[in-house]
C-alpha cells in the first residue's frame, strides 16, 4: 500500500509517496527543485528540471536515466485551475453560439482556424 502526503519545507509543499513494500519514500523532484531555487511558480521549476535533465544526459550522467516518474497528485492549485478552465470554456462556448445565432455565420471556419501544427499566418483583414 502506498501512502501519499505532503512534506512542508520553508512554506513549500513537497509531494511524496511512501511505498510500504520497499519501505521507501519517493519525493517530487520538481517540488524539491522549486525549494532549492526558491521559485514560487511550479511551471518555472518544472522547466528548470527539464533543462537540467537535458544537460545531465548530454554530459553522460546516468543518474537521470534511473529517475522514473511516478504518478502523483497534481500540484496545489491544479484542481482549482481545472474548474476555472471548464467554466471559462463553457462561457466561451455560449458566447460563440450566441454570436453565430445573431450573425448567421460560423465563428470558427477553415480560414479562421489553424491546427496547432500549422505555421500558416491568419488572413489579414
Amino acid at each position: 500500500m502506498k501512502e501519499k502526503s505532503l512534506a512542508v519545507f520553508e512554506d513549500y509543499k513537497i509531494r511524496r509517496v511512501y511505498d510500504e513494500e520497499s519501505e521507501t519514500w519517493y519525493f517530487s523532484v520538481v517540488d524539491i527543485i522549486q525549494v532549492l531555487i526558491q521559485q514560487p511558480d511550479y511551471k518555472t521549476a518544472r522547466k528548470y528540471w527539464n533543462k537540467l535533465k537535458e544537460r545531465l544526459k548530454a554530459e553522460g550522467s546516468e543518474s537521470v536515466t534511473n529517475c522514473h516518474q511516478l504518478k502523483m497528485e497534481a500540484a496545489v492549485g491544479m484542481d482549482e485551475n481545472k474548474v476555472a478552465g471548464k467554466k471559462g470554456g463553457g462561457i466561451a462556448k455560449k458566447a460563440r453560439r450566441e454570436l453565430e445565432a445573431k450573425t448567421g455565420r460560423k465563428v470558427v471556419t477553415g480560414e479562421s482556424f489553424l491546427p496547432p501544427s500549422s505555421k500558416k499566418e491568419l488572413p489579414k483583414k
